[in-house]
Protein backbone atom coordinates (compact mmCIF):
# COMPACT_ATOMS: atom_id res chain seq x y z
CA UNK A 1 0.00 0.00 0.00
CA UNK A 2 1.20 3.50 -0.68
CA UNK A 3 1.03 6.37 0.86
CA UNK A 4 -1.25 9.02 -0.14
CA UNK A 5 0.03 12.67 -0.73
CA UNK A 6 -1.82 15.80 0.66
CA UNK A 7 -1.74 14.96 4.05
CA UNK A 8 -2.43 17.47 6.67
CA UNK A 9 -0.45 19.40 9.15
CA UNK A 10 -0.03 16.94 11.84
CA UNK A 11 0.57 14.45 8.93
CA UNK A 12 3.48 17.21 7.96
CA UNK A 13 4.38 17.07 11.70
CA UNK A 14 4.90 13.61 12.50
CA UNK A 15 7.12 13.56 8.80
CA UNK A 16 8.91 15.90 10.61
CA UNK A 17 9.54 14.94 13.92
CA UNK A 18 10.24 10.98 12.42
CA UNK A 19 12.97 12.47 10.63
CA UNK A 20 14.35 13.70 13.82
CA UNK A 21 14.12 10.28 15.64
CA UNK A 22 15.41 8.66 12.67
CA UNK A 23 18.62 11.20 12.46
CA UNK A 24 18.99 10.81 16.62
CA UNK A 25 18.97 6.93 16.14
CA UNK A 26 21.84 7.53 13.37
CA UNK A 27 24.03 9.78 15.55
CA UNK A 28 23.46 7.12 18.44
CA UNK A 29 24.20 4.77 15.55
CA UNK A 30 27.31 7.17 14.68
CA UNK A 31 28.97 6.74 18.02
CA UNK A 32 28.51 3.18 19.23
CA UNK A 33 29.78 1.95 15.51
CA UNK A 34 32.07 4.47 14.50
CA UNK A 35 33.51 6.17 17.72
CA UNK A 36 33.10 3.74 19.95
CA UNK A 37 35.57 3.81 23.24
CA UNK A 38 34.10 7.50 23.37
CA UNK A 39 30.87 7.08 23.36
CA UNK A 40 31.24 4.21 25.66
CA UNK A 41 32.61 6.55 28.21
CA UNK A 42 30.81 9.60 27.35
CA UNK A 43 27.49 7.71 28.04
CA UNK A 44 29.01 6.43 31.23
CA UNK A 45 30.32 3.14 30.29
CA UNK A 46 33.88 3.24 30.78
CA UNK A 47 35.43 0.96 29.23
CA UNK A 48 34.05 -1.45 26.89
CA UNK A 49 35.29 -4.62 25.75
CA UNK A 50 35.22 -6.51 23.16
CA UNK A 51 33.88 -3.46 20.67
CA UNK A 52 31.81 -6.06 18.63
CA UNK A 53 28.55 -5.70 20.64
CA UNK A 54 29.15 -1.89 21.08
CA UNK A 55 29.51 -2.17 17.30
CA UNK A 56 26.55 -4.24 16.73
CA UNK A 57 24.14 -2.06 18.53
CA UNK A 58 25.16 1.31 16.54
CA UNK A 59 24.66 -0.33 13.14
CA UNK A 60 21.34 -1.80 14.42
CA UNK A 61 20.35 1.83 15.52
CA UNK A 62 21.24 2.88 11.52
CA UNK A 63 18.76 -0.21 10.65
CA UNK A 64 16.45 0.80 12.74
CA UNK A 65 16.55 4.59 12.00
CA UNK A 66 16.32 3.45 8.30
CA UNK A 67 13.05 1.17 9.06
CA UNK A 68 11.42 4.52 10.90
CA UNK A 69 11.90 6.51 7.45
CA UNK A 70 10.74 3.53 5.20
CA UNK A 71 7.73 2.68 7.03
CA UNK A 72 6.42 5.88 7.17
CA UNK A 73 7.21 7.71 3.86
CA UNK A 74 6.75 4.19 1.50
CA UNK A 75 3.33 3.18 3.72
CA UNK A 76 2.36 5.80 6.22
CA UNK A 77 2.75 3.63 9.40
CA UNK A 78 4.70 3.87 12.60
CA UNK A 79 4.32 0.62 13.99
CA UNK A 80 7.75 0.07 13.77
CA UNK A 81 8.88 2.92 15.43
CA UNK A 82 6.41 2.89 18.43
CA UNK A 83 7.64 -0.89 18.87
CA UNK A 84 11.26 0.06 19.16
CA UNK A 85 10.15 2.71 21.17
CA UNK A 86 8.28 0.53 23.84
CA UNK A 87 10.72 -2.01 23.79
CA UNK A 88 13.61 0.22 24.32
CA UNK A 89 11.74 1.82 27.35
CA UNK A 90 11.08 -1.52 28.77
CA UNK A 91 14.90 -2.45 28.23
CA UNK A 92 16.07 0.57 29.20
CA UNK A 93 13.99 1.12 32.78
CA UNK A 94 14.74 -2.29 33.54
CA UNK A 95 18.15 -1.63 33.73
CA UNK A 96 18.54 1.51 35.56
CA UNK A 97 16.23 -0.13 38.53
CA UNK A 98 18.70 -3.28 38.30
CA UNK A 99 21.67 -1.01 39.37
CA UNK A 100 23.19 -0.25 35.94
CA UNK A 101 24.88 2.78 37.22
CA UNK A 102 25.31 4.94 33.43
CA UNK A 103 23.37 7.86 33.45
CA UNK A 104 22.71 7.79 30.25
CA UNK A 105 20.50 5.07 31.13
CA UNK A 106 17.53 6.30 32.71
CA UNK A 107 18.01 9.74 30.65
CA UNK A 108 17.61 7.17 27.21
CA UNK A 109 14.38 6.03 28.51
CA UNK A 110 12.71 9.41 29.52
CA UNK A 111 14.02 10.22 26.11
CA UNK A 112 12.64 6.74 23.97
CA UNK A 113 9.47 7.41 26.15
CA UNK A 114 8.89 11.06 25.13
CA UNK A 115 9.93 10.12 21.76
CA UNK A 116 7.78 7.42 21.25
CA UNK A 117 4.39 9.43 22.78
CA UNK A 118 5.24 12.55 20.70
CA UNK A 119 4.56 10.41 17.56
CA UNK A 120 1.48 8.04 18.96
CA UNK A 121 0.16 11.86 19.74
CA UNK A 122 0.51 12.83 16.84
CA UNK A 123 -0.28 9.93 14.94
CA UNK A 124 -4.17 10.28 16.43
CA UNK A 125 -4.24 13.98 15.44
CA UNK A 126 -3.17 12.34 12.28
CA UNK A 127 -5.96 10.17 12.04
CA UNK A 128 -8.43 12.79 13.37
CA UNK A 129 -7.81 14.99 10.95
CA UNK A 130 -8.63 12.58 7.90
CA UNK A 131 -4.71 10.75 7.34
Amino acid sequence: MRREPGRGRFGRALDAFLVLVALHSFAVGFFLLLATRWGARFGGFGEVQPLFFARQAGIFHFVAGTAYLIERFRYGGVTIVLVAKATAVAFLATAALAGEGAWSIPLSAAGDGLMGLAIWWLRRRERAEGG
